[in-house]
């Protein structure tokens, strides 16, 4: 195992350092303009706030990509062969958020005079679980909510399957939301204000939580030995920026300073799946089909009779599709291939399951989990605990599709 896994890597940088694929110069151009020319139309259609945010997009499509920062296989790692290094991550990366979080929501800091809100919401049935069937959909889509958008744009071509089962999910999660809302739960908690500890004590406390959770996972990696996460290829000097890798936890210091910008620009943190409802929605409306008469949509109908380019988690989706892509076309990467039987059929269930739980939890991975947890919201931390959950059952489904777990014996990717 530690042959394989050593072979060819930089010690210094912990990456492999070999050669890489050409640029793929045509694709390259094809994202650029792309970019260029939704973004003229987003500001030229609606505002600059939100072409703010679809550069916002791009800049997580990119960041994504580039160090393939992953919140499924970081589970999927986590509860097959105890490796860490994913989850430590996260607490890097949910630490950082949350600490500039609690200095925005604390002050009402904004760029567009909006005042800043996060992510807090109700615990009851529909949360434990809509985030356990997430759990369990991402390990059978191969990807969460970013993952998903960031490999579409990367060129996985399963995960357009994955995101079209995404889309019909979350659809029909809208259309049961009323039934699932009316079930028994708590209300809205956040560790900030509803304990009256504030957000300096709330951000006291959190920062507690995640020493605490990396202090264990320091104990399960001693304890089990785990293999480590298979490097990736890359190059050196400023050439890594754009051609190659990028340090896991970099990515996710990048990540959290990306959420915290969409906060303080829109009024509300990173979210992705609200966009497929919307999308979804919208296909049906034009059939049809009254959407609006859906519990889902009686907050406000107004995003049904609008460009979906005024819908700022749809542009910045948008954003990381082409982000992501760009970034694959100069690593010389975008390579659609075929997909296997087991896979597509996986793809869509998975796709479909993380939809509709993504509906019923109020958010996905990074929604939820990212979001929430950085909102101080208990329904964040109540999300990863049953999404880990969904996790580990699902490991026993995934041989059904034909798809493998991380082996103990060699590296993981």
């Amino acid at each position: 195992m530690e042959q394989s896994l050593l072979k060819g890597w930089d010690q210094k940088s912990s990456t492999v350092v070999a050669p890489m694929n050409p640029i793929q110069k045509p694709l390259v151009w094809v994202g650029l303009i792309a970019s260029l020319a939704l973004f003229i139309t987003i500001i030229t259609v609606t505002n600059m706030t939100q072409g703010v945010l679809f550069l916002v997009g791009i800049a997580l499509g990119l960041t994504l990509l580039h160090a393939r920062f992953g919140f499924t296989s970081a589970f999927r790692r986590l509860m097959s062969v105890g490796n860490v290094q994913g989850l430590q991550a996260h607490m890097l990366m949910l630490a950082v958020a949350t600490t500039l979080f609690a200095i925005i929501l604390a002050t009402g800091f904004s760029f567009t005079g909006t005042t800043p809100e996060g992510y807090v919401f109700p615990v009851g049935v529909s949360v434990v679980f809509g985030s356990f069937i997430f759990g369990i959909g991402m390990q059978l889509g191969a990807g969460c909510a970013s993952g998903t958008l960031y490999t579409v744009g990367g060129g996985k071509s399963s995960m357009v399957l994955t995101l079209l089962g995404f889309i019909a999910g979350s659809v029909l999660g809208a259309y049961h939301i009323g039934f699932w809302r009316e079930l028994p739960g708590l209300p809205a908690i956040s560790l900030a204000e509803s304990t009256g500890l504030g957000y300096f004590g709330g951000w006291v406390l959190q920062i507690l939580v995640f020493l605490g959770i990396y202090g264990v996972t320091v104990k399960i990696a001693r304890k089990k030995n785990p293999p480590r996460m298979k490097p990736l290829e890359t190059t050196k000097g400023l050439k890594r920026l754009w051609r190659g890798a990028w340090p896991l936890l970099l990515a996710a210091v990048i990540l959290a300073i990306l959420n915290a910008i969409t906060l303080s620009v829109r009024g509300n943190p990173w979210g992705i799946t609200s966009a497929f409802a919307l999308w979804g929605s919208k296909f049906l409306q034009f059939f049809g089909v009254d959407v609006a008469s859906w519990a889902y949509w009686q907050g406000g109908t107004e995003p049904l009779n609008q460009t979906v380019l005024a819908d700022s988690t749809s542009v910045m989706n948008f954003g990381i599709i082409l982000g992501a892509f760009i970034a694959a076309a100069f690593q010389g990467n975008f390579k659609p291939g075929k997909i296997k039987p087991g896979i597509a059929t996986a793809s869509i269930v998975g796709g479909i399951l993380m939809g509709y739980g993504a509906r019923l939890a109020f958010g996905c991975n990074i929604g939820a989990y990212f979001g929430g947890i950085a909102s101080f919201s208990l329904h964040g931390w109540v999300w990863m605990i049953m999404a880990l959950l969904g996790t580990y059952l699902a490991l026993f489904l995934r041989p059904l599709f034909g798809m493998k777990n991380p082996s103990p014996r060699d590296s993981i990717c």
